[in-house]
């Protein structure tokens, strides 16, 4: 996902600021702070951090200044890169970023039934797998790991692992060291919007693996 291993929240937060993720990334981290804009807070004081920095770097010589900037100036006007268009604009489950990424709101995502009690929606961005997921309320993802990188938005609902409850806005960060087996609390369905940039690896006993992917 980015050349340095992130294992933290506030590691992706300070990635974030530093612009350097992956636009679903940096999508996942908007969609996050718009559901707990408290956490703006923090990115402000790591922006402010980045700016003390950048004034105590020493200054560097531009050599053929002039030439430079003559060729910036003859340069043409960027242009902004166009959105998939917004399926719902009036408010919805979905948060504004992940709307204008995946083109849907949660009432008109193309679900494709992958296991009993689970969809998805799928698609690969910037050398991402971005999914959108459904997981019925009780209901066990299979037991894995993974080969890279896995953030994971809660949107709507819950689940919990061994490293304990991660509800709307809670960002899931995983990678090689995380072995677990997500289960969606009974009261509700959860949503939740992953990021991977490697895929999963199945763990467990046999049994397990069979139980949760009849569900």
């Amino acid at each position: 996902m980015v050349h340095e291993h992130i294992d933290t929240v506030d590691a992706l937060m300070a990635y974030y600021v530093a612009g350097s993720l992956p636009e679903p990334a940096r999508v996942l981290v908007e969609s996050h702070l718009e559901m707990k804009p408290d956490r703006r807070m923090l990115v402000r004081d790591l922006e402010f951090l980045a700016g003390e920095a950048l004034e105590q770097t020493s200054e560097t010589r531009l050599d053929d200044r002039d030439v430079r900037l003559a060729r910036i100036f003859a340069s043409a006007t960027p242009t902004e890169p166009k959105s998939p268009p917004i399926a719902s604009a009036k408010p919805g489950t979905f948060p504004r970023a992940l709307r204008r990424l995946v083109g849907f709101d949660v009432d008109t995502v193309p679900w494709k039934t992958k296991l009993p009690g689970f969809k998805e929606y799928s698609v690969d961005i910037d050398g991402c797998e971005v999914s959108v997921m459904w997981i019925k309320p009780g209901r066990a993802l299979p037991a894995h790991t993974h080969k890279g990188m896995e953030l994971t938005l809660i949107i709507d609902g819950a689940f919990n692992d061994t490293r304990g409850r991660f509800g709307p806005g809670d960002i899931s960060v995983a990678d090689e060291t995380i072995d677990h087996r997500p289960v969606a609390e009974k009261d509700r369905p959860c949503i939740a919007f992953s990021v991977l940039d490697a895929p999963i690896k199945l763990t467990g006993s046999f049994r397990q693996l069979i139980g949760d992917l009849i569900g």
